[in-house]
């Protein structure tokens, strides 16, 4: 089919489950363009059961496991309307949904490699009668790559620079990094946690969701002999491609740590902080030596503490936020799975091999169409 001059809607809910992202966006020329957005929140209750279920630390049935995915479906359908609403925009210029879901498990190595990612699309596609395309990551799995990350390729539409190195920095609840090489070239994967565990023990011990601007990491002392041991973990040495999770990095993985229990929580957020620190540089310094800038997006751009470590540990690379360079750092997850929405309606790849180790490009996603 050929492209058409129409909306595409992207919505995403990351690792930490702080909320839908939703995101208006049309291109031109293949290039996107942010129109309007929307920042959905999860109702507490439902937020809980997806960290519950997404860390492993309830078992859930298959009927449960049939509402969750419905439940989250109407979520997404939620934030999608009403950003419509709220833009003024009619439901007839919106051509396709890109709903990446919620992920709740991403076991992308083994015999079986899978990637599981919830909210019924067919639920959006009913209500809010969008076609929506959905389940992104699964053709990727399919053909042996990591299903993960897959905004490198709009990371380097929007802010690649020829001839000159550079990284982007997402800091979701895991961080991931793109190297967009002086030559062209654009590699990518998951460094570890960045905001996730934060979030989790600020919640646990403070009853937040998130720790606002990194004030309680502020308020306490890292301990080495714990960073230490949290860093021996396998998975910071694995070469790229590589992705990971909340399946993996989550509290009772900390809590396996036996000096763990002798510390104040102040102690261990300040401590979590310097891991996630600490691993996206030590990622940086080993797969991007000539980067000579850092430009980070994600709701960690926000924790001001997190951002002066990083800039101090990246140093003597520039670090900034990507809205530095004209690109929201919010909205540019929920921009690139609208661009990926479209490329499955053209029938073009959504993936770089080079980024996931798929043994080649893929057109991602199923569309499930809305009522006629």
């Amino acid at each position: 089919m050929s492209d058409v001059p129409s909306l595409y809607l992207g919505l995403i809910s990351g690792t930490s489950a702080d909320g839908i992202d939703a995101a208006l966006v049309s291109f031109d020329d293949g290039q996107p363009r942010l129109h309007a957005t929307h920042t959905h929140p999860w109702p507490t209750a439902l937020r809980e059961q997806i960290l519950a279920v997404a860390q492993g630390e309830t078992a859930i049935d298959l009927d449960a496991f049939g509402r969750l995915d419905v439940a989250l479906g109407h979520g997404f359908a939620e934030a999608a309307l009403a950003l419509l609403k709220e833009s003024g925009t009619p439901v007839t210029t919106v051509r396709a949904i890109g709903s990446h879901g919620q992920t709740m498990r991403h076991r992308p190595v083994g015999e079986y490699a899978f990637t599981l990612q919830l909210g019924d699309p067919a639920t959006i596609a009913e209500r809010c009668g969008i076609d929506v395309v959905a389940d992104f990551r699964r053709a990727d799995v399919a053909a042996g790559g990591q299903g993960a990350p897959l905004l490198p390729a709009v990371h380097a539409m929007l802010l690649a620079h020829p001839g000159h190195a550079r990284v982007v920095l997402n800091l979701g609840g895991i961080a991931n990094i793109t190297v967009l090489g002086a030559d062209g070239s654009v590699i990518g994967f998951d460094t570890g946690p960045a905001n996730g565990l934060m979030d989790a023990w600020c919640l646990r011990h403070r009853g937040e969701a998130f720790d606002h601007g990194g004030a309680f990491a502020a308020s306490g002392k890292i301990d080495n002999a714990l960073l230490d041991a949290l860093l021996a973990d396998p998975y910071f040495a694995l070469a790229p491609p590589k992705s990971t999770g909340r399946e993996h990095f989550h509290l009772d993985w900390l809590a396996s740590h036996p000096r763990l229990a002798t510390l104040s929580p102040a102690d261990v957020q300040a401590t979590l902080l310097e891991l996630s620190a600490r691993s996206v540089a030590e990622a940086v310094a080993r797969h991007a030596p000539d980067a000579e800038d850092v430009l980070a997006c994600g709701g960690g751009v926000h924790n001001v503490a997190l951002m002066q470590r990083l800039a101090e540990l990246l140093s003597p690379r520039t670090l900034a936020s990507t809205a530095a360079y004209g690109v929201d750092p919010d909205f540019l997850e929920a921009t690139a799975f609208a661009w990926l929405a479209r490329q499955r309606l053209l029938g073009l790849p959504g993936n770089l091999p080079a980024v996931t180790g798929a043994r080649g490009p893929r057109v991602l996603g199923a569309i499930h169409p809305a009522p006629r």
